[in-house]
């Protein structure tokens, strides 16, 4: 290792806490070979959908190098999302899953990140860097799990003893060589099934599998299908985009504290959205309605399709 980084993880993880992070770790920029073999295997069974994006180059989702070939060290982030507020089950609105209440956490996440790198390369002028959240092809949850933040839970989301599953995951890739954190922490999942078992569909084909063709936030956010499959639409709970449930249920999700994070604080009409405003939006007020909103993944076709589904189960 070089010397002139003797402590630079130390001083990076310190520096990443203060500008608001609320768990980092630092794992070598090594191939992530039995994550690769799972998503192989998950590919070949085609439960991933219709996101035929995840069949492009696979390989490239388990090596950093392929990202940013410099690449030594990952610095590997989490940030608590988790608000206060609870679902209203009225019939005239649909149920918004946590993660895109407040602002798009790509944004949130992916600014801090580089303000991070920005800070990094003041003290290291020959530090490079490569920022990923979520959009770039990395395998986030592999990489939080090797950097120690936390395990892999049943119902495929990371579990971290502080925070359990409400937070976001970043990584910043360096071509710095720094010392990293020890042991991954054990599985604390034991015996539980409560996720398994709260799957109104059937999505959590077995433990630390998910097959995304029976997935609730799947069928409302990545589909694009004009019409809601009807063994999603028989059971969807009042869920209109996404779905916490296989969250809600987990042991480790009941004493989360509220995020410092003010951005994530819900918007007016995120928790619960009224389902007849939807089916109103226009191209351009949709764009202003969702501006910053991680909700616009599904795009206006995708929720009118949601609300419209919602609507006819409650006539």
């Amino acid at each position: 290792m070089n010397p002139n980084y003797t402590n630079g993880g130390d001083r990076i993880r310190r520096r990443a806490l203060e500008i608001g992070f609320s768990k980092v770790g630092i794992a070598p920029a090594s191939k992530l070979c039995a994550e690769g073999e799972r998503l192989a295997e998950w590919l070949q069974r085609s439960y991933h959908g219709e996101m035929s994006w995840m069949l492009r180059d696979p390989e490239q989702r388990t090596d950093p190098h392929r990202i940013f070939p410099a690449a030594r060290s990952v610095v590997v982030v989490a940030l608590n999302y988790y608000t206060q507020p609870q679902h209203s089950d009225s019939s005239k609105t649909g149920k918004v899953s946590r993660y895109a209440w407040g602002d798009d956490y790509h944004e949130v996440v992916g600014e801090k990140l580089r303000e991070l790198l920005s800070w990094i390369k003041e003290q290291w002028p020959e530090a490079e860097g490569k920022v990923c959240v979520d959009i770039q092809p990395t395998m986030d949850k592999g990489w939080a799990v090797r950097a120690g933040l936390g395990w892999m839970g049943k119902h495929t989301n990371l579990i971290t003893q502080e925070y359990g599953s409400w937070v976001f995951i970043g990584e910043l890739l360096l071509n710095l060589e720094l010392e990293c954190d020890g042991e991954e922490i054990a599985d604390q999942c034991g015996s539980c099934t409560l996720c398994i078992d709260a799957c109104p569909t059937g999505a959590i084909a077995e433990p630390y599998v998910i097959d995304s063709n029976l997935c609730i936030s799947h069928a409302t956010i990545e589909s694009r299908a004009p019409q809601m499959r009807e063994d999603i639409d028989a059971h969807l709970e009042g869920w209109f985009y996404g779905c916490d449930i296989c969250q809600d249920v987990c042991p480790w999700n009941h004493a989360t504290p509220t995020t410092d994070e003010p951005r994530f604080e819900p918007r007016e009409g995120n928790v619960n959205t009224f389902l007849s405003e939807i089916l109103e939006l226009t191209p351009e007020t949709y764009a202003t309605r969702f501006r910053h909103s991680a909700m616009k993944r599904a795009k206006l076709s995708g929720l009118q399709r949601n609300a419209r589904t919602l609507q006819n189960r409650e006539r």
